[in-house]
This record gives structure tokens, sequence and C-alpha cells, in this order.
């Protein structure tokens, strides 16, 4: 009874120490570099005028049931208020903003522009890393259908993913009535519709072969899909496009995508466009145009939007909108393994003594002053300007001075190992630490 007692108690230790599966804790420079890539995001949407909104972390469950259109409910994290109602963990911000807008906004003149930072649960099996919580930043554009909604929203994506340093990616932009219009065309039901989708979602093009062969759907409509896959490019696929299908609807999806075209031209951030007419998007709610972005550096897409023109009529409005999210979890990784530098502020490590601390405090508040992050940390009689080196990088800071007794400070630049002198009257006339 005492070893299983002690056996529990050690498992139980166990779990304490260590975060569940499929989340993680973030910490130091790397919480650093995160927290300065959604400043820098979040200025971009700033500067398009976009003011930010805050929607719970968890809801009633109803906000994200399966007819909305996110996730199965079987990914959801469900748990149980006191009253007994059932509720959610948010597995997608879009839903929560759709209800805020349907009731807070109501006597508001649309366009609305909104944007919002938070984290995500979904409750999925984990495979290759991939993280049960993440942090989205993203915008929605409520109240408007146009091209020149569906155009701000992209070059501002590409405009956000720039001012982060990102130079090597595409945002991929589809149309979900296109390959609606294939599907209707084939005059398949609507499960083995749901099939095919869930196929071409995966790549997997052999596998709608064989469907639309059993089914003994017509050559025209199986050439339609034998293509499919190739239509991915640049803007020459439209016109490709628009002559495997006589449907209107896939026509009008092809000229709308088009206009979009011209107008990312306009805004100069063609050159990260590619077209991809095999794309279904992966909620249910999407209704028009559709884009993911892609890097190298990560396995999924950085970012995912489309438009909803639907999805508030679930919560009693019916208006157009459309949005993105970027996922900033794929994104650090996209830059952590590109070898991007993310600057994060400059921080200096001051050491000083009893003789010193006089002047390190006034030095501290005068840097301080002028926004400069500074650590104060007084130093053991028994170490040397070397092991405070040491220290200094462990814990990234960019500078160490080092106060001795005379009033000289020793300035070491820990990243390049140059050390300057400076005493009290010439760290004045050059404007103070850097």
């Amino acid at each position: 009874m005492i070893y299983h007692d002690k056996v529990k108690g050690a498992i139980d230790m166990e779990q304490k120490l260590h975060t569940p599966e499929g989340v993680r804790d973030i910490y130091n420079l790397e919480c650093r570099k995160k927290l300065t890539v959604q400043n820098q995001l979040h200025h971009t949407l700033h500067l398009y005028g976009y003011q930010d909104i805050q929607t719970p972390t968890f809801e009633y469950m109803d906000v994200f049931r399966e007819e909305i259109g996110t996730i199965s409910s079987r990914e959801l994290y469900k748990f149980f208020d006191r009253e007994g109602n059932i509720l959610a963990l948010r597995p997608d911000i879009t839903p929560s903003i759709a209800r805020a807008t349907a009731t807070l906004f109501e006597y508001e003149e649309f366009p609305i522009r909104l944007c919002y930072i938070g984290n995500t649960f979904i409750n999925h099996s984990s495979y290759q890393g991939r993280l049960k919580e993440n942090t989205q930043l993203g915008a929605e554009l409520i109240g408007e259908d146009s091209i020149e909604a569906d155009a701000e929203m992209i070059a501002m994506l590409v405009d956000g993913l720039k001012q982060v340093g990102l130079k090597e990616f595409q945002v991929n932009i589809g149309h979900v009535d296109y390959l609606r219009a294939l599907l209707e065309s084939s005059g398949l039901q609507e499960e083995i519709n749901a099939e095919i989708y869930t196929l071409i979602a995966n790549r997997n093009y052999f596998g709608v072969d064989e469907i639309l062969d059993r089914e003994g759907t017509e050559s025209s409509i199986k050439e339609a899909f034998q293509i499919l896959p190739e239509l991915v490019g640049g803007v020459e696929v439209l016109r490709k496009a628009a002559m495997i299908t006589t449907h209107q609807k896939a026509k009008s999806a092809i000229v709308r995508l088009l206009k979009i075209y011209a107008l990312l031209q306009l805004y100069g951030v063609e050159e990260h466009v590619t077209f991809d007419l095999s794309m279904s998007g992966s909620y249910g709610y999407y209704s028009g145009i559709i884009f993911r972005a892609y890097t190298y550096g990560t396995g999924d897409a950085v970012v995912r939007g489309g438009r909803y023109d639907h999805l508030l009529e679930k919560f009693g409005k019916s208006t157009p909108s459309i949005g993105f999210a970027i996922i900033v979890d794929e994104l650090m990784s996209a830059l952590s393994r590109q070898k991007i530098d993310v600057d994060s502020g400059h921080r200096n490590l001051i050491v000083y003594n009893d003789v010193s601390q006089k002047n390190a405090m006034a030095l501290a508040k005068e840097c301080r002053n002028k926004g400069k992050c500074i650590i104060l940390l007084k130093r053991d009689a028994g170490e040397t300007k070397a092991y405070y080196t040491e220290y200094g990088k462990k814990i990234h800071a960019d500078r160490l001075l080092y106060l001795n007794d005379d009033g000289q400070i020793e300035m070491v630049h820990l990243k390049t190992g140059e050390e300057r002198i400076l005493s009290s009257k010439k760290r004045k006339t050059e404007g103070g630490i850097q």
C-alpha cells in the first residue's frame, strides 16, 4: 500500500510538472519574439483602419455547432456551467465575432472593420507535433460584398507578412463556387459529393476518379475533375478553368477572381498571389473566395481566410463578410526555420556593487525614461566581469554595462564581443546608452 501511494504520488507530481499533450509553455526570448511579431501584424491591421474586439475564450456550444460550419463537435473542448449549460472553448474566433456583431452592432453603420488576437482550442488527435492550442491574429470586414473588400483583405495580409520579415510566401486564392459548380454538374448525391470534397482536400484525385467511374459520371465531367489538379498557378489558370465548364456559377467565380487580381496588381502584391481552383475551404461557412498563405519551414498554412456571406444569418443578422486568421504559432515556426531575425528590442544588463549602486540606479532611471530596457543586477564579490558577460548572453541581453568604483562603465556588446569604456561625463555627451 505504501509502495502504491508512492507510485501514485510520483505520477501525480509528473503530471503537475508537465503540460498536457498538444499545449506548451512559451517563455523568455521566444515569447518576446512572438509578442513582437503579434504587435507588428496588429499594427498593420490598424493602418488599414481595423479596430480591436475581444470575445470570450469560451461560449455556449451552440455558437460552434456543426451547422455553423466550424469543426466536428467531437473536437471541441466541452464542459458545463453551474446551470448545466454546455460550454465550449472556442476552436475558431470568427463565429464568436459573427455572434458579437449580430448583437452588439445592430444599429451601427456598415461596413465594420474588426481585428483580434486570441487563442483557439481544438481537441484533435495530435500528430507531427501539432498543437491543440494556437494563437490566432485576424481581421474581419463585416457588411460589404465587393471585389474591393476581397482585394483589401489579401493586400493587407501580404503587407502584414512582409512586415514581420517574411519574403518567400504565396497566398493561394480559390473560390468555393467553382468546385461546387463542378459537383452540381455531376448530378451526384450529397453524401457522395461530401466524399469527393474530402478526397480533393487531401489531394487524392485517384480516389475521385474511382468514385466518378463507379457512379458512371459522363466523360466531360470526369475530364473536368481530372484537369482540376492542373488549375494551380498564375492568372493564366483562370482562363483555363473557364474553358472546362459551362456552369454559370463557375463562370461567375472566375470573373470575380479576375477582377480581384486586377485590384491586387494596383496594390502591388500580385507576385505573392497564386490561384488554386481545387480549394474547397477548411470551414463549411465559406461562401465565396477562399485563400491560404503558405511558406516553407512549416507543415501547414500560416493563414486561412475567405468570404462567409451567410454566417451572420445563423445569429439573426443577414450581412456579407470576409476575414482571415493568421496562425501565429505556425508563422513563428516558419520564421525560426528560415532564420529570419525578429528584432524584439534591446536589453541592457547593468552590473554594480555597493560603491557604484547610486550611479547604477541613476543610469537605470535615465535609460528607462528614454524607453530602454534595463536589468539591474548586484554583483557578488567573488565573480568577474567574464562571469557576468556569460550571464548576459544566457538571458539574451544585448549589452553589459559593468560599473566600476571610479565611475567608469565598461560596456560589452554581447553579440559582437566589442568592448568600450565610458566615463560618466562621456556617457552624457554621447547621448546615453543606446
